[in-house]
């Protein structure tokens, strides 16, 4: 696994506007990229990342290594324009990044092609690693069919479906914010995360774009009772504490490096911060420390899984810690080391917002609601 950030980097203080026109009339750069390796319109909106918006058909923009990026793309390639609002270009020069950023931006992976020190901070590099286009996603779809018809009739309806590879610390305040929520308002609560406490990157398409805050501006004293009015609820705590514990007690590094230890080990080390319990862990896992096996299972997992895998768990009244860990470990066994990106597979197949045209599908939240099941058929796989 490429050990890399996609955290903001350091900008310019001074920010500029982008209109609409100036960005149609940009250049559209692209990486080859076919849809059935990644469709945008299902990674982005399945409830991994929350900060992507569909601003327009087809059209996503987000902010990512401390710039504004808008992607689309063709049958066969990935297309994206990065706002360069700063100034400032993605270069090997960091005289002007701080310590913390300097860090980030040196997780980047070395490029193969690259010529020189400059072209490992390339958008395209940042992209790659983004998606983790190293990884051939049509040969796992091959393998998971080829073990369960469940999924070769369901994977063969949402094909594209990659695991993107977050910056850690916007992954774990993010998913402590999705206890008891759906993709809608989780997002509403991170979108309101930068606003309040990131900084300004620039204005594209007449709306503002932020970064996403560092734990020490979550640290502050009046950060808990602020997010309650902000109507984060129970979970301002968490964040709160959480914050305190990474700025207080960990080294800068702390969740960068989770990602060279063992999936048991980051998920029990995880688990240490407030708000976090066993599937947030697995998410943060799975979506930025590269755990392809981590699991995250919630009442909408374990509803696939006893619908479609486990039938003895719909006597069942409760996700226990027990269950938790069975669910997971037939997944694992099934599916084998990328297992988590199989589950993220099916996940996205069951919600009802992809229902009918997946490729054509906004961002719009799911709402917990589970659809109907479809005709079973004889599963290949061990139990």
């Amino acid at each position: 696994m490429l050990l890399t950030s996609n955290c903001c980097l350091c900008l310019s203080t001074s920010v500029r506007k982008l209109s609409q026109a100036q960005i149609m009339m940009a250049k559209w750069s692209s990486v080859p990229c076919a849809k059935r390796e990644l469709s945008l319109a299902v990674t982005l909106s399945c409830g991994q990342s929350f900060r992507w918006k569909e601003v327009e058909a087809g059209v996503w923009r987000s902010v990512l290594s401390g710039r504004i990026w808008t992607l689309k793309q063709s049958e066969e390639e990935l297309l994206y324009q990065v706002h360069d609002l700063s100034g400032e270009k993605l270069t090997g020069d960091d005289t002007k990044l701080s310590k913390s950023d300097k860090l980030r931006r040196n997780q980047l992976p070395e490029m193969s092609v690259a010529s020189d020190k400059s072209e490992k901070y390339s958008p395209e590099a940042v992209l790659r690693d983004y998606f983790q286009l190293h990884i051939s996603l049509s040969q796992l779809y091959d393998k998971w069919q080829s073990v369960d018809n469940n999924f070769a009739v369901r994977g063969s309806k949402f094909p594209g479906v990659r695991i993107v590879r977050q910056d850690p610390v916007e992954n774990l305040f993010s998913f402590i914010c999705s206890s008891n929520n759906n993709i809608s308002r989780i997002a509403g609560m991170v979108d309101k995360l930068c606003v309040r406490y990131g900084k300004l990157v620039g204005t594209v398409g007449g709306e503002k774009w932020y970064s996403f805050p560092d734990p020490s501006a979550l640290a502050k004293q009046h950060t808990e009772s602020e997010l309650r009015k902000l109507g984060f609820g129970y979970r301002a705590k968490f964040i709160h504490e959480t914050a305190k514990i990474l700025t207080n007690e960990r080294k800068s590094d702390w969740l960068f490096k989770l990602r060279e230890v063992s999936y048991d080990e980051a998920h029990s080390q995880l688990r240490q911060l407030s708000g976090v319990g066993a599937k947030v862990a697995d998410c943060v896992c799975l979506f930025s420390l590269d755990k392809t096996g981590a699991i995250p299972v919630d009442t909408h997992v374990w509803q696939i899984a006893s619908r479609d895998y486990m039938p003895e768990l719909k006597t069942k009244k409760s996700l226990t810690d027990k269950i938790y860990k069975e669910i997971g470990d037939y997944f694992r066994e099934l599916f084998g080391e990328y297992a988590g990106w199989a589950h993220s597979v099916l996940f996205s197949a069951d919600l009802k917002k992809f229902q009918s045209a997946p490729e054509e599908t906004k961002g719009a939240s799911q709402e917990g609601e589970i659809p109907s099941q479809p005709k079973k058929k004889k599963r290949k796989g061990k139990r």
